[in-house]
């Protein structure tokens, strides 16, 4: 084999010719190879946008070089003269190579290779390090790759039953990304800046008729324009309440009274304290230890947010304590946790008709209890009980859309220093997929065919 063909083969260019190679360093003095090229009589000269062969109009430039993936620690480069060609569709352009994207100065497969190290999850330093680039062209080649291998994302909206809308925070300063997801298949179907109506309304407008005619399930948080935009574009599609946001709601009630209580209970410390100044019983032992079991109650019931939030079985033992404490002392913070665990174990029940029950049975406990925080969560419960129950009646579990969300979340993490955040939702829409992001040269695994999914609606 000859070094040209050696070469052609290593750097995946086939169908063009090796004129020469230069070894030597690049500015950092680093090894480096630069191979010159010329596109072969097969490919030259077509249009990169329609692909058909045009007639070469000029000649702007000298070489132009792109970045293909290192051979060991070399880094290489690509270099071609390419002419600007005359297309009868599209004008004048830029001609076509076979190794690179148009406008991009980067090999396919060092695009791929980018890609590949991000959703691996390496850190926005490990991978501009081991490219040798800077992260914000990591960002632009993970969105070429999206576009590479998913020329058409339209196609998510086919078959669409039951979705999910949620927005995320991505930057302080409420700058959110609303999201749906397909809760069939796990995978992102949309995602853009903003949230709100109009936000939500560009979605169901790329829709065709039969797409929106085909969702039946739209869950979400309580928020009224996902209710408003289902109602006016999918009007026989049925309006869900995520469990996670319903319990969510209750969770802020609750962490709302055990602040209360901890201000309660630190004015009683502090009263306490002040009696006994003015009493001279400060230096009594047994004033002593009372003030002394009074900051423990205050600290115990300021640490206690993860204790009363948390599932009872995923408690640790150090949380089951405090718990067990507050519940000793603080009896209606502790009525409030029950009224949390019971309104969550409602959405465990697989009997509709018990359920509805059950949740008639805990709002009228709600109007009852004398919490006030309570008595606002029931009386927010009540506007959506129709949406709730349709969450029991369809099996619907938030399990997915909230591990998309933390997935996003990730991601969001790993996108930060992106400042375009069109890359950063190519980010999302490329990993919050069933796509696979093959390394190059290998070949692709061969998908596992797991069945169709069957959906049944209440």
């Amino acid at each position: 084999m000859t070094a040209n063909s050696l070469l052609k083969n290593l750097l995946h260019i086939k169908g063009t010719v090796v004129d020469s190679f230069d070894l030597g360093e690049n500015a950092k003095g680093e090894p480096s190879l630069v191979v010159h090229v010329h596109v072969g009589k097969g490919l030259r000269w077509r249009c990169p946008v329609c692909g058909k062969k045009c007639h070469v109009h000029d000649y702007v430039c000298d070489e132009a070089f792109w970045r293909s993936m290192d051979l060991g620690p070399v880094e290489v480069r690509i270099g071609a003269r390419v002419p600007r060609v005359r297309c009868p569709v599209d004008g004048v352009v830029t001609a076509a190579v076979p190794w690179a994207k148009p406008g991009s100065r980067f090999t396919t497969d060092f695009a791929f290779s980018a890609a590949w190290m991000v959703k691996g999850g390496l850190s926005k330093k490990k991978v501009s390090e081991r490219l040798r680039t800077d992260w914000e062209t990591v960002g632009h080649l993970v969105d070429l790759v999206w576009h590479e291998l998913e020329p058409d994302v339209k196609k998510r909206f086919d078959g669409l039953v039951r979705i999910g809308i949620d927005e995320t925070s991505y930057r302080k300063g409420h700058s959110y990304i609303t999201v749906v997801v397909n809760h069939d298949t796990n995978t992102v179907v949309w995602a853009h800046k903003g949230h709100g109506k109009e936000i939500i309304e560009m979605f169901f407008s790329e829709l065709t008729e039969e797409q929106r005619a085909s969702i039946l399930l739209v869950s979400g948080d309580g928020a009224r324009w996902i209710t408003d935009a289902a109602k006016d574009f999918c009007p026989n599609a049925r309006r869900c309440v995520d469990p996670f946001h319903v319990v969510e709601w209750a969770n802020e009630a609750l962490d709302s009274m055990r602040i209360d209580a901890w201000r309660r209970a630190r004015a009683a410390l502090a009263e306490m304290v002040r009696k006994s100044k003015e009493g001279g019983s400060a230096n009594d032992r047994d004033a002593r230890e009372r003030i002394r079991q009074a900051k423990k109650d205050v600290e115990q019931i300021k640490q206690s947010k993860y204790a009363l939030g948390k599932n009872p079985e995923n408690l640790t033992t150090k949380q089951q304590e405090r718990l067990a404490l507050i519940q000793a002392g603080d009896p209606q913070l502790m009525r409030g946790h029950a009224m949390k665990e019971k309104l969550r174990l409602i959405f465990k029940l697989t009997d509709p008709t018990l359920a509805e029950e059950e949740l008639d049975g805990w709002l009228g406990w709600a109007q009852r209890c004398r919490i006030p925080a309570f008595v606002e969560l029931g009386r927010k419960i009540r506007r959506h009980r129709e949406h709730i129950l349709n969450t029991v009646r369809n099996g619907l579990s938030n399990a997915r859309i909230e591990a998309t969300n933390n997935k996003i979340k990730l991601l969001l993490r790993v996108a930060y220093g992106f400042r375009n955040i069109d890359t950063m939702i190519g980010l999302i829409m490329l990993f919050c997929s069933s796509i696979e992001i093959p390394w190059p040269g290998r070949k692709q695994k061969e998908p596992i065919n797991k069945g169709a999914i069957t959906t049944q609606v209440a």
